[in-house]
């Protein structure tokens, strides 16, 4: 079980320390470019390459983006009000709640543990969740203001490139295909990378609060998406998928997003940082649960 775990870990652990021990060592890496590439082209090709192909049905994925749904709003709750709690600017902790890191980590983790069907219900989970994070999300941390700069958000595109490929059953055509395999295979390594590199670009403040938070955030995304999950009646593998998901630990963006509005980055990048090291403990003890389960 111990080398099941590693397998799964590994990966993760190697890609994003090569990120973190390049900027630590002085080099340059051009964060913004890598990340617009990413966005705008990697992961539109990896949700249409992986959907595309995947053996998941429009029920199978109308459940994980229900149960998504409800695990998002019912964590925003959760994040309004243990900002009453610890008289933290709501508009700080909620988004931080709502959003984790379902792409950078979530998608490989989901990958090296359930092999590819677990990757396609992990690339649903993190479509519905990116089109709330790059619009209410954007709205709630004051990063977005603009309407038109919503709708052409190349997240929105893929979504309404991808749902008639995987609703009417259709084939993309093999040059297409081949093409987003291709360009959709350099996301992952990228997403990691660049996570390592933010971990050590990240000046961090408020560490105590930023533990207890940050584990909350996992603890309870995990315990609410295994409840949803039970009360749903989701197959093995979904309501595996669901949990490992929305118990990742605060995505990055919500970092970036509070930079560019000036909203408390610090207290936010302590939630990143914290919640980041915490999740690669916790992470193995959730996987060692679901892992044999699903044989």
């Amino acid at each position: 079980m111990l080398a099941e775990l590693f397998a799964v870990l590994a990966p993760v652990l190697i890609a994003a320390g090569i990120g973190y021990g390049w900027v630590r060592k002085g080099h340059a890496y051009p964060t913004d470019f890598v990340a617009r590439m990413v966005l705008n082209i990697g992961t539109p090709c990896l949700v249409l390459s992986t959907l595309s192909r995947a053996e998941l049905d429009s029920a199978a994925f109308a459940e994980m983006a229900q149960a998504c749904v409800l695990v998002t709003l019912g964590m925003g709750l959760i994040g309004l009000l243990l900002s009453r709690l610890f008289a933290i600017d709501w508009k700080v902790l909620v988004p931080a709640y709502l959003f984790p890191n379902s792409g950078n980590m979530g998608l490989p983790m989901a990958l090296f543990a359930f092999g590819e069907p677990g990757l396609a219900l992990a690339v649903a989970f993190f479509l519905v969740l990116s089109v709330g994070h790059f619009s209410l999300g954007m709205l709630l941390s004051g990063a977005e203001r603009s309407l038109k700069g919503l709708l052409v958000n190349p997240i929105m595109i893929s979504l309404a490139l991808v749902l008639p490929v995987l609703l009417l059953d259709l084939q993309l055509p093999r040059w297409l295909a081949n093409t987003v395999d291709l360009l959709g295979g350099m996301t992952i390594p990228l997403m990691l990378i660049t996570l390592g590199v933010s971990l050590a670009s990240i000046r961090v403040q408020h560490i105590g609060s930023g533990l207890l938070l940050g584990l909350l955030r996992i603890l309870c995304g995990a315990a609410l998406a295994w409840a949803i999950g039970w009360l749903l009646a989701l197959p093995p593998l979904v309501h595996a998928v669901l949990v490992l998901q929305s118990s990742m630990p605060v995505a990055v963006f919500n970092y970036l997003f509070a930079v560019r509005a000036g909203r408390s980055p610090e207290q936010v990048a302590s939630l990143v940082l914290c919640s980041t090291l915490l999740a690669f403990a916790l992470i193995p003890l959730l996987l060692a649960w679901w892992m044999p389960a699903l044989r």
